[in-house]
């Protein structure tokens, strides 16, 4: 897949920094692999426990962060790489193409689609609407088709009733997120909100593109200047910038369960949401090994839930470790709990949605 040609800014900006995410002593029979990581997952990999225990199993690895869309042509054009572990299917799916590889990759964990704010803009939100709480449970819940209403009806936070206590409302209400043409979180944004759009209907040709063009342009151009990796813009709202921002569950859980403030974040999951993948490419037999013991060893699957990652091997591992918190609160399980998940078009519709928000094509 063809991407524009800012990802060779996109590349400058992130440096390039090499991540050496195992100690430099080598025991016997420990393998050096190289790769690729989503940005988001820079934190786990550079634990210390998380390097002791893959070592534990004969591993020490080497990566890059980037953006998940970036990695794509990364991965294309970097010579020696064991694998490559983008935060979703499609870019791995790319990713697998352009490597011609035939196995299916791993998803050794996932984590959901949320949207992050304060309390005060979280009660103005539930006076019109566009958001509730479960009283008992005290999780949020993002009212996504009344969220496309607002956005083709051109409302803004001065409209909401409740909004005019909190002078820092102001402007156009929008969720913010990354840039869908260097990250996953951002594309698969783009996906959700065109699948309800859509009538709750995967966009699969160019009539449905055609269909959801204005709201993705006008969500698109709300925004201005996007960051190209998920962590920008979180880091970006705990120092005031966004009031709405989309996030990856696993980045707002992993403050509490590291023992971080959260002041008064509030976490919500839109009811109708996307599920991200981990999902991990691997072109040798390092990589396999990788990805093997990220999905199996019991020890690693803990790890990935004290950084608020959800296991596929292990469901529960990320709710006994969440569920006493309550502000903010997190859902157990999202199908039980009643969230839909939306069908994500092809990786050429994607593109073609990507083309249509930025107003291209």
């Amino acid at each position: 897949m063809k991407r524009v040609l800012g990802v060779v800014a996109a590349l400058a900006l992130l440096g390039w920094v090499a991540y050496a995410l195992i100690p430099e002593d080598r025991g016997a029979g420990v393998v050096t692999v190289s790769g690729l990581i989503g940005s988001e997952k820079r934190d786990f990999f550079d634990n210390p426990d998380v390097k002791a225990e893959l070592r534990k199993r004969g591993l020490e690895v080497r990566a890059d962060s980037t953006g998940s869309w970036t990695m794509s042509e990364q991965a294309k054009n970097t010579k020696g790489l064991d694998f490559a572990f983008p935060a979703s299917a499609a870019p791995a799916r790319d990713i697998q193409r352009n490597w011609e590889l035939k196995d299916s990759p791993l998803v050794p964990f996932y984590s959901p689609l949320v949207i992050v704010t304060h309390e005060p803009e979280a009660q103005v939100l539930r006076q019109n609407q566009l958001a509730d709480v479960d009283e008992k449970s005290g999780v949020w819940t993002f009212r996504m088709d009344r969220y496309v209403e607002a956005l083709r009806g051109g409302r803004k936070w001065k409209d909401l009733k409740g909004a005019a206590e909190y002078p820092e409302l102001a402007g156009m209400l929008y969720v913010s997120t990354t840039d869908p043409d260097s990250s996953s979180s951002g594309a698969m944004y783009l996906a959700l909100l065109a699948y309800v759009a859509n009538g709750n209907q995967v966009v699969s040709d160019d009539a449905g593109v055609n269909a959801v063009r204005d709201v993705l342009a006008t969500a698109n151009r709300l925004q201005g200047m996007q960051k190209i990796s998920s962590d920008e813009p979180f880091r970006d709202f705990f120092a005031g910038v966004g009031t709405l921002v989309l996030a990856y569950e696993s980045q707002a859980a992993a403050l509490p369960l590291q023992g971080k403030s959260t002041g008064d974040m509030v976490v919500m999951y839109p009811d109708t949401t996307v599920q991200s993948d981990h999902t991990l490419v691997a072109r040798t037999d390092g990589g396999r090994k990788l990805a093997d013991v990220l999905e199996n060893d019991g020890v690693l699957r803990g790890l990935e839930a004290r950084f608020g990652l959800r296991p596929q091997e292990d469901q529960e591992a990320f709710w006994s470790l969440v569920k006493g918190f309550k502000k903010p609160s997190f859902a157990h399980d999202l199908r039980s709990s009643g969230y839909k998940q939306a069908t994500l078009p092809s990786l050429d519709n994607l593109q073609k949605l990507t083309n249509a928000a930025k107003g291209n094509g």
